[in-house]
């Protein structure tokens, strides 16, 4: 046929006599001049444009400035293309009913949708290069289409063209679009006054993006870059070629920081506040989040119904186009052909177009799914906003909670803990699942009214079964949050034990009871998996019956319909209702789920009003510096001046005269002599029982005073109640006013009005206490931010604390000094070097008072002399600070200016140590006493004292040294990942972070059983093949129906009636079968999933455990404990929780994309030939986001982690914070923890958005090319039922396409856990064979032990650190060994039980070599007492006889010998008394003389001792030394002195040196021979 602009079938068409403007075809051609001239004028502009953009890097903000109405623009351009398509279809449908083409019917329509996207491309580049001087050629252009509509508007009017015309709609719609837009154009010159005007507007981009650290951009992105994420595109793809880090994501927008979110719900909260003080009500924290958070939660309801509503399109779609596939069987449409004149299409007839609904439903779907994902999106982002406001409010909370609300436990760490982790992160799910509350019953009610119009009352039916099984789903829903909650509570039983054994392993293994906690820990580990069963039942039946619900919604429906209804089911009616029914399931499913979101969040929102509105600390007036700031103001504070030290004279010079007090000048009279006074005080920690009471005290100025008195006497409270941590009962506590010459350290010291600039300082300074708690608290940082702890690092005065703290040894074996992490993350330190630090900190900070609080505790008498001359006396002394100090070390009391003596929670004395030798003769003989003993101490010891601190640093050595070798071969992995530069490494690299890790996979699946494997692969497959039969019997029952009731009408006309019989009866029973064991399938497939990942779960879990608990000993010190921990946490719960449902996730959504593209592809075989680009699309889409997500989603753990410390840091520190008065700092840390983490969050959830708005849009072409090539293929007599199942496939794909990547992702992340548990299964273990036959029953008796050329080393890679070692040890003899660190000493007494590799040598104990026994049999007939004293949780009984063979009697001689049992009798309980865990609840000393309690109940005649008294004081150890002559008088006893005068009584004394025995005699004959090493260490103790 020949083309011809207005049809060759009528040669009036170019007739002109009415007029040039009455011609039709004039008119449709002036329509095109705009389009073409607009064409003519951009492009070469684009060109040019682009060409020099590539060159030039673009500008990081210009890019995300907007012109005025710029989201107007795009809506109103959109809307443009909507109306184009719709007019060339109206055009192309009209031609169709015309003899011949008529190109100007939609020719003009399609050059203006080209036009219109060049239109919006060209004004995206003018304003990414913020020239708008370039904009007028739009303005030209939009006024040129508005004038050429309008005439064309106008000349249809005039020819009766009206409103029932579906043309002229179209037509009016162009003209108002066309108009609005040329509005929009003229307030861009009004506002820019780009032209026209003399001077045009500057603009400046928003601040944010000003700031080149902002990364995240959807805020600023034009619309189409908003709903498609095309702004993550370099970040997605780029994350193959380098992972993405923190600095790639850079930090967020203002408005999204937490500080802002903060103010804005504080701000709310605090209107609520003051509604509810006027009502007596408790602030409603829902109303201040929805004052704050409300509106966006508004506009994402918004994009919500307008998702849902597209979604039943669909459907309606397929309806239409099955009925429109029927009726071309009838003959009418033929005959119109002919129509010369115009013929103007109504809309009625444009939609029975197939082709025509088919791009309709392929526009409803990217709608749809555009609007959906936006909804998502905005959800999140104001949950995440949301979490950020809440974190911030309770930490400004927590900073300001009582002390006794946390010692008393109404607010307990763990509970803080919750709140953080738990509680906030509860309401953020909540908001997410809020705007389907209310979109939900909306999607529901319109499902129900759909399907009564299409099926008639038997709908009726399918939604009653849907909506009866709905309260079985939130049942299922409940009972599996109960289930998970028991699983919760074994879960973190079974880790506090674990835990216990890990720290405690030594002692277990040393006492041989590995299998005893084994046990207690598998049988906690039974009950969690009873409970993870239910768990497992409970997500089957709940992902059963969303499998099921749909199928037996339709089988009863269709039964109903085929025996109640006169008309037959036709394939459109049928399978538009299957859609519906799909569509319907998910509300319903997604129902419980919301419904439980909101209860939890509704608890939730009660913990956090009640943890809100709970007690705050009492703000005296002299303590209010900083504690009223508030976050906003959170700028660094400048640091107070240090006071330059004079360290040019040598510091011995200045020790001379540290004997008298009396050195120091006289006070200035003006100054205050009184630091500190407390009148009338009575303290209590919150239970209105005062733990201090009648305390009338006062702490002289720029003076060192002590505060002495016995254990739990209230000298610790004491402090903490000047520091205002305790509840005032009575009295009152005055903190004297420094004069500001006190507080500026400098050389002046005028005492004249400051400097304003001063002023900020002093507030500060004036309240800022140093306080070194007893209990040592560190933050994970370095070595030097705890000591500088915020303040100014000056190197001269920092160089000073170390000296005086000795911590430089230690500083030097960290691997990287003191820039070394330490705290929970980092690497521990023992408790003497961290209370070093705690004390350094003190020392360092620039206040006029330091608070310590029993410094010494954990320090041995070396360290201390030293902290006590050059820290205390010198360093503070010399800044003429005012030193308060708690000790238990009553030689110090000379050095006392003050002295402050407390008994029972009262003050018993206070003066000076003159006052009290004069008043109280008593209390000084008795402190007499006790100094000639700790003195005795301080002679004896000088050379080998050092060696508990020198023990610390040898394990501390031991331990960073054996890491190393070890994270050696963990680095292999990871070095592969950091050799970024060769291109060869990061090519392997890529592809290595893109692969899945298939193997890990297999060692998954199979660990749980190959019969179970088996099971679930089979009832998968079988499953889905019965769910795809299902669908195809309905499309052979409802194609032949429709024959059956077609020839049944055209036999009216014809006699000859030969098709087959219908046979209704057929179809129903063979659909309920199939049906019926579609169910049956489902059921069984879930539970075959969740059975496998339970056997997986117990196999792993079993088999770590053994594996950990029978390692040896040198894997403990080498592997740090946290990592061990995380197995059994993190690793375990993600294997046991979260693997079986990803795993059923994946399956589902994997075979069901594959079936549906089976269906498809059998309905229309030209559909593959499409699959193929789309395939690869898909391809490269998942390869893509899986590597990108894994990055993220580790970005977020990682920063989640810190944020969590940093509360349970805070809330440990609280007291040490508000006494130095750093609240300001910490709530600025955690502010940027928080904006760290939510910016992880954020990216991770955009990563979301943007694989799923990809594979929506991919699903929604796939629908499209299945409708034409269905619609094509029909023509040649497809039976429309199988239509009608290739369509219904196509719309279920595009729901799953998304999970398919998203489980994969998943997936692959999970696998990492058993990666990391496998890798922990290769550990050797220790070697527990041997010959238990000639073993006597009560061996060892004698306790002969005979060492025969013993060489041991800790590691088959490591140096000997025994070397030949002989010696023979006579029954019931003591023994002491002695030598410097590192000498070998404590390998001697780990060779006894073989906890160290004896390569060669023997020991023989009573005629026995011990390497034949096997190693639970030797370590259970011998007894050691450890350095460190071990409780575990539970009883005294369970601690001193785990095995249970010892009568009570034997437990209470044994108590009594270690001089407890008044002590034990005084407890609740007697013998069941609780233990907390590490024994937290007896003191050092205590717990020291349980453990050799623990000992004696052994009653083995061999008794080894660790330098057992190096961490008790003199009166324990005198108690310890008195009980081992006496109680253990018979058996062999051999002491690893610590300090040397502990062995001067014994029998027999070994000295050894670097692994050799040098001395081996009587004491008292190597005493004789002046040379000898001995004598020469007890010569350096005198």
């Amino acid at each position: 046929m020949p083309l011809s602009f207005c049809g060759n079938d009528n040669a009036s068409a170019y007739s002109v006599d009415d007029g040039v403007l009455d011609n039709g075809c004039f008119v449709d051609a002036l329509n095109l001049v705009p389009h073409v001239f607009l064409l003519f004028i951009t492009f070469p502009i684009l060109f040019i444009g682009w060409g020099s953009q590539s060159s030039k890097v673009q500008i990081h903000h210009n890019t995300w400035l907007h012109f005025p109405g710029h989201n107007m623009r795009w809506i109103l351009t959109f809307t443009l293309l909507f109306v184009h398509v719709c007019e060339t279809a109206e055009g192309i449908v009209s031609d169709g009913y015309m003899k011949s083409r008529h190109l100007h019917l939609f020719l003009p329509a399609f050059m203006g949708f080209i036009a219109a996207t060049t239109s919006v491309v060209y004004y995206h580049n003018i304003e990414t290069s913020n020239f708008p001087k370039l904009l007028l050629a739009l303005f030209i252009y939009w006024v040129l289409a508005f004038i050429t509509k309008t005439i064309k508007l106008v000349k249809y009017y005039e020819h009766n063209v009206g409103v029932q015309h579906l043309r002229f709609c179209i037509t009016a719609m162009l003209v108002i679009l066309y108009g609005l837009l040329m509005a929009v154009e003229i307030n861009v010159i009004r506002v820019r006054r780009y032209v026209f005007f003399a001077n045009p507007q500057k603009v400046k981009p928003p601040e944010d993006l000003q700031d080149l650290g902002v990364r995240f951009l959807q805020p600023f992105v034009n619309l189409l870059s908003k709903a498609t994420y095309w702004w993550m595109n370099p970040l997605i793809i780029g994350a193959h070629k380098r992972p993405i880090d923190l600095k790639k994501i850079g930090k967020l927008p203002i408005a999204m920081r937490a500080l802002t979110n903060y103010i804005r719900l504080k701000d709310a909260y605090e209107e609520q506040r003051m509604v509810a003080d006027q009502t007596d009500k408790s602030p409603s924290i829902w109303r201040s989040m929805y004052r704050a958070f409300g509106r966006p939660i508004l506009l994402s309801s918004t994009f919500r119904y307008l998702a849902d509503l597209l979604g039943f399109a669909g459907p309606l779609c397929i309806y239409c186009i099955l009925l429109r596939l029927d009726d071309r069987k009838s003959p009418q449409i033929s005959e119109q052909k002919n129509v010369t004149i115009l013929y103007f299409v109504s809309s009625h007839e444009l939609l029975e177009n197939t082709s025509v609904l088919a791009v309709l439903l392929f526009l409803a779907l990217i709608l749809q799914r555009t609007f959906l994902q936006a909804s998502y999106y905005v959800t999140i982002e104001t949950g995440i906003n949301l979490r950020g406001a809440l974190l911030a409010m309770i930490y400004n909370k927590m900073l300001r909670l009582s002390t006794s609300n946390m010692s008393m436990g109404d607010m307990t760490l763990g509970q803080i803990n919750n709140l953080v982790a738990i509680e906030t992160n509860q309401l953020m799910w909540f908001l997410f699942l809020c705007p389907n509350l209310w979109a939900m019953p909306v999607q529901i009610i319109m499902g129900v009214v759909l399907l009564h119009y299409l099926l008639g009352f038997s709908a009726l039916i399918g939604a009653c079964v849907i909506v009866l099984l709905a309260p079985i789903q939130y049942f299922i829903a409940t009972k599996l949050a109960d289930a998970q909650k028991s699983t919760l509570d074994y879960s973190t039983d079974r880790l506090k034990k674990t835990n216990e054994i890990l720290k405690g392993i030594k002692l277990l293994k040393l006492y041989a009871w590995e299998n005893i906690f084994c046990s207690s820990v598998e049988e906690t580990r039974v009950k969690e998996l009873t409970s993870l069963k239910t768990f497992a039942l409970y997500t089957s039946l709940s992902i059963f019956m969303n499998a099921a619900i749909p199928i037996a919604a339709v089988l009863a429906t269709f039964v109903t319909h085929a025996y109640t209804s006169t008309t037959e089911l036709s394939p459109a009616v049928a399978f538009a209702s299957l859609a519906l029914f799909h569509i319907l399931v998910t509300p319903l499913f997604l129902l419980s789920t919301v419904v439980r979101f909101a209860v939890k969040a509704i608890v939730s929102v009660q913990k956090l009003g009640e943890f809100l509105l709970s007690d705050e600390i009492g703000d005296d007036s002299w303590r209010n510096g900083e504690t009223s700031v508030s976050l906003e103001s959170c700028k660094k504070h400048p640091g107070a001046h240090t006071k330059a030290i004079n360290r040019k004279q040598p510091l011995r010079y200045q020790l001379d005269s540290f004997e008298q007090p009396s050195r120091r000048q006289p006070r200035p009279t003006e100054t205050e002599d009184i630091a500190v006074k407390v009148n009338n005080g009575f303290f209590s920690w919150g239970s209105n029982m005062a733990t201090l009471s009648d305390i009338n005290m006062h702490i002289p100025t720029g003076q060192l005073t002590m505060i002495v008195g016995q254990v739990g006497c209230g000298k610790s409270s004491l402090l903490l109640a000047m520091l205002g941590e305790m509840q005032t009962i009575g009295g009152k506590v005055h903190w004297s006013k420094l004069p500001e010459c006190e507080l500026i350290h400098e050389g002046n010291s005028s005492c004249h009005a400051p400097e304003p600039s001063f002023e900020a300082m002093q507030s500060k300074n004036r309240n800022s206490v140093a306080y070194a708690a007893q209990k040592s608290w560190l933050l994970n940082a370095t070595v030097e931010e705890n000591i500088t702890f915020g303040n100014p690092f000056n190197k001269q005065r920092y160089k000073a604390v170390i000296d005086t703290c000795s911590l430089q040894p230690d500083i030097d074996l960290l691997p990287f000094g003191d820039q070394t992490e330490i705290g929970e993350r980092g690497i521990n330190l023992s408790g003497g070097q961290r209370q070093r630090i705690c004390v350094a900190r003190a020392l360092y900070q620039n206040t006029n008072i330091v608070f310590l609080d029993d410094p010494f505790s954990a320090l041995d008498i070396h360290l201390s002399d030293h902290l006590m001359q050059e820290g205390i006396l010198k360093f503070l002394q010399d800044d003429k600070r005012t030193v308060v100090l708690v000790t238990h070390k009553l030689q110090y009391l000379i050095h006392a200016d003050w002295i402050i003596a407390m008994k029972d929670g009262t003050l018993l004395r206070e003066g000076t140590l003159k006052d009290i030798q004069n008043n109280d003769i008593e209390l000084y003989k008795h402190w007499k006493t006790l100094m000639n003993r700790q003195d005795q101490e301080l002679e004896k010891d000088t050379d080998v004292a050092d060696s508990q601190t020198a023990l610390e640093r040898k394990n501390l050595r031991r331990a960073l040294y054996s890491r190393e070798a070890k994270s050696q071969i963990d680095d292999e992995d990871e070095e592969e990942e950091e050799e970024e530069d060769d291109e060869d490494t990061m090519s392997m690299m890529t592809s290595r972070r893109s692969k899945i890790p298939w193997r890990v996979c297999w060692k998954y699946l199979t660990s749980g059983g190959f019969v179970l494997l088996f099971m679930m692969i089979f009832s998968k497959l079988l499953k889905h093949s019965v769910i795809v039969a299902i669908d195809y019997w309905l499309a052979t029952w409802t194609s032949s129906a429709q024959n059956s009731s077609m020839s049944a009408n055209s036999s009216v006309n014809s006699t000859l009636t030969d098709t087959a019989p219908f046979d209704l009866s057929y179809y129903t029973i063979g659909f309920s079968i199939l049906c019926s064991s579609g169910i049956v399938l489902c059921l069984i497939a879930s539970l075959t999933v969740e059975w496998m990942g339970l056997s997986a779960a117990r196999n792993l879990h079993h088999n770590l455990l053994n594996k950990i608990i029978l390692a040896p000993i040198r894997f403990f010190d080498i592997t740090p404990l946290g990592q061990i921990l995380n197995r059994f946490s993190a690793d375990t719960n993600i294997i046991d929780q979260h693997i079986p449902p990803t795993l059923e996730s994946l399956t589902r959504s994997t075979l069901l994309c594959l079936s549906a593209i089976g269906v498809i592809a059998f309905v229309t075989p030209f559909f593959l030939i499409a699959m193929l680009p789309l395939g690869i699309a898909f391809y490269f889409i998942q390869k893509y986001f899986r590597v990108a997500s894994k990055d993220l989603q580790d970005l977020d753990d990682s920063t989640q982690l810190p944020l969590l410390c940093h509360f349970s840091e805070t809330a440990e520190g609280l007291t040490t914070i508000r006494a130095f008065r750093h609240e300001t700092r910490f709530k600025q840390r955690m502010l940027e923890l928080i904006d760290t983490n939510n910016v992880a969050y954020l990216f991770l959830s955009a990563a979301n958005r943007w694989l799923e708005v990809r594979t929506d849009y991919l699903g929604a072409v796939i629908v499209l090319t299945a409708a034409v090539t269905s619609i094509c293929t029909s023509e040649n007599g497809l039976q429309s039922g199988l239509v009608g199942l290739g369509l219904t496939y196509a719309l279920t794909l595009t729901n799953y396409l998304n999970w398919v990547v998203r489980s994969l992702a998943d997936l692959e992340v999970q696998m990492g856990a058993v990666k990391k548990v496998n890798g922990f299964l290769s550990t050797e273990s220790e070697n527990y064979e041997g010959d238990l036959s000639q073993v006597p029953e009560d061996w060892p008796q004698q306790g002969e032990i005979k060492i025969q050329d013993l060489s041991v080393r800790y590691d088959s890679v490591l140096k000997p650190v025994l070397k030949h070692v002989n010696a023979y040890i006579n029954p019931g003899q003591k023994v002491g060994i002695c030598g410097r660190t590192g000498s070998g000493k404590s390998s001697l007494s780990l060779a006894f039980f073989r906890m160290v590799d004896m390569f060669e040598g023997k020991i023989i104990i009573d005629g026995i070599d011990i390497s034949k026994l096997p190693l639970p049999t030797l370590r259970s007939r011998l007894s050691i007492i450890l350095q460190d004293p071990v409780l575990f949780s539970g009883s005294i009984r369970f601690n001193l006889d785990p095995e249970r063979t010892c009568t009570d009697d034997r437990l209470w001689e044994a108590l009594e010998i270690a001089q407890l049992k008044n002590m034990v009798k005084s407890l609740p309980g007697g013998l069941d008394a609780v233990v907390t865990e590490g024994g937290e609840n007896f003191s050092v000393g205590q717990r020291q003389l349980f453990c050799l309690a623990r000992a004696f109940v052994r009653k083995s005649s061999i008794l080894i001792m660790d330098e057992a008294t190096a961490s008790i004081d003199m009166a324990t150890e005198n108690i310890l030394q008195k009980v081992v002559m006496t109680a253990f008088a018979d058996r062999t006893v051999v002491t690893i002195a610590h300090r040397v005068h502990t062995i001067l009584t014994a029998d027999q004394v070994i000295v050894m040196k670097r692994g050799n025995i040098l001395e081996y005699d009587k004491p008292q004959t190597l005493l004789a021979h002046e040379d000898s090493v001995f004598a020469s260490f007890v010569r350096a103790d005198m």
